[in-house]
């Protein structure tokens, strides 16, 4: 019974010390927020993409003046380029949150279980 104690005794100091490290270490708060804001900026500015190439669309065929028909050829450019800029943004902050998940499993799993 004794090294059932203290088998238990030792697993909460060592959550309690790993609690004490992980407060102890300089992390900056609110990362996670951030990057799911960024993230979402990033899949409204992958939907607002193609909104603008219709706009451009629209313009472009509602005239027969040619200087307004290559503006409207500059705005589909920028609603690739926003698509782009969206898309960038989505897959790097919702691929970071799951690579951190990841990593944080993996490193989980290589933890010593504790013997009883």
């Amino acid at each position: 019974m004794t090294d059932i104690k203290t088998d238990s005794t030792t697993g909460i100091d060592r959550a309690g010390s790993f609690r004490q490290d992980v407060a102890a270490m300089p992390i900056q708060t609110g990362i996670v927020a951030r990057e799911r804001s960024l993230a979402r900026l990033g899949g409204a500015l992958l939907v607002a993409g193609p909104l603008i190439a219709v706009l451009a669309y629209l313009l472009s065929h509602g005239t027969t003046n040619a200087l307004q028909q290559r503006d409207a050829i500059v705005v589909g450019l920028l609603a690739v380029t926003v698509s782009l800029a969206g898309l960038a943004l989505f897959l790097r902050y919702s691929l970071g949150g799951i690579l951190r998940l990841w990593l944080a499993r993996a490193v989980a799993e290589r933890e010593p279980r504790s013997r009883g």
